[in-house]
């Protein structure tokens, strides 16, 4: 009596029988249909087989499968295709990103910059302190580098900000070593605007007027500096005044939460007074999201409400974290995790696409993710990962989750 045997090769094999070792993907099976000699010749030729692939069982690692992940970015880097080609201003909505100028001595990041985006928000140095450090000394050089690179890359500008409660100098609050007065701060505040707006008058499409001004528990208005100072005075005033300044400019109210019902009330009645005083264009919802939320059914009504009021919409400052809850632990950028993101970034991109006629502009808070405010908030020092191209400036499967439509 003979054992008779036939051999299954299946695909992706990359080992063979040798010395009693049996390589993962090859199986042996019983199969009495084969002889003894057509046995013995297969061994004969699987010998030869196992000789030439004896290397990978023994420990040299074969050439990986390339992932659809990696062909699409191999295909990606064949060509020029970026956000802006599949979202077109004139039928969708800007695509803009929020940098520094430290981005523009870098060539990897002025690439993608111009590869796919028409416009550019300065992440910081637009902000009071750096444009005015001290009382009546400006510093607009750094802004000035990326106004100049947007108009030379036929891109539009959003001025971010004029009037916040953070990143402001002390100084603006105070008259000595006592607390200013409202009309002193009233007065620093309409100078530092008409100032600012001046210098870049016609070269910004529009202004974040005030930033974060609504309390995001029972109160109205966030119980800052200026409010303490001025009351809700401030923020007219800052409208007012910009404008008086740049009749041109569309001057917008921005905030984060802005998708939740009790502030997004708030926020509602806030434009509305605006409005009906001629001051206002545009509401940002800043858009700092998670995998997770808001769900669709926030963004949609918060959408309706505000554009209820006759004004445009703007995502002034998107990116979508990877940690839900601030007590989530630091975790790699693992497969499930990119699946999750691009899953969500997919939802959120449908429906700005459904409200194209409403939304102006997309703006991502930073370029990549070797560059990203939430490494340091609401967790310091946790990393996170929250925009559509990696620490090297790869595009993310997020990326082609919002492009693929």
């Amino acid at each position: 009596m003979s054992f008779i045997y036939g051999v299954n090769l299946g695909l992706g094999v990359r080992g063979a029988l040798l010395h009693g070792h049996l390589c993962p993907d090859f199986t042996v099976q019983y199969n009495p249909e084969i002889n003894y000699f057509a046995l013995k010749n297969l061994h004969y030729t699987l010998l030869v087989l196992m000789l030439v692939s004896f290397a990978s069982c023994e420990g040299e690692e074969p050439v990986p499968e390339e992932s659809p992940l990696q062909k699409l970015v191999a295909d990606y880097n064949k060509g020029t295709e970026g956000l802006k080609y599949y979202y077109p201003r004139e039928e969708y909505f800007a695509m803009g990103a929020a940098i520094e100028p430290a981005s523009l001595d870098k060539p990897g990041e002025v690439a993608l910059l111009k590869r796919h985006f028409n416009s550019l928000t300065a992440e910081n140095v637009m902000k009071w302190s750096t444009l005015q450090p001290t009382e009546g000394t400006f510093n607009f050089g750094p802004a000035d580098r990326i106004v100049d690179f947007a108009q030379a890359n036929g891109m539009i500008v959003f001025g971010h900000t004029l009037c916040w409660h953070n990143q402001v100098p002390e100084w603006v609050f105070r008259d000595g070593a006592a607390a200013a007065s409202k009309e002193l701060v009233l007065q620093r505040l309409e100078t530092h605007i008409t100032t600012v707006m001046t210098h870049f008058k016609g070269k910004i499409y529009g202004w974040d007027v005030v930033n974060e001004a609504i309390d995001d528990g029972s109160g109205t208005y966030k119980n800052n500096n200026w409010y303490q100072i001025c009351g809700a005075d401030y923020i007219y005033k800052a409208f007012e005044t910009a404008r008086a300044t740049d009749p041109a400019a569309k001057l917008f109210y921005n905030d984060y939460s802005a998708t939740y019902a009790t502030k997004r009330e708030k926020i509602y009645s806030l434009l509305v007074d605006l409005k009906g005083r001629g001051l206002v264009d545009g509401m940002g919802l800043q858009g700092h999201w998670n995998t997770e939320a808001p769900s669709d059914e926030l963004i949609t009504a918060a959408f309706e409400r505000y554009k209820s009021v006759g004004i445009e919409l703007r995502i002034s400052e998107m990116d979508v974290s990877i940690y839900p809850s601030e007590s989530n632990p630091e975790s790699e950028y693992t497969s499930w995790i990119s699946l999750k993101q691009a899953s969500a970034f997919g939802r959120f991109f449908s429906l700005f696409r459904l409200y194209r006629n409403d939304i102006s502009g997309v703006t991502f808070w930073g370029l990549a993710d070797n560059h990203t405010w939430l490494d340091n908030f609401p967790v310091t020092g946790r990393k996170n990962y929250p925009l559509l191209f990696d620490v090297k400036l790869v595009p993310k499967q997020a990326y082609f989750t919002v492009t693929d439509f």
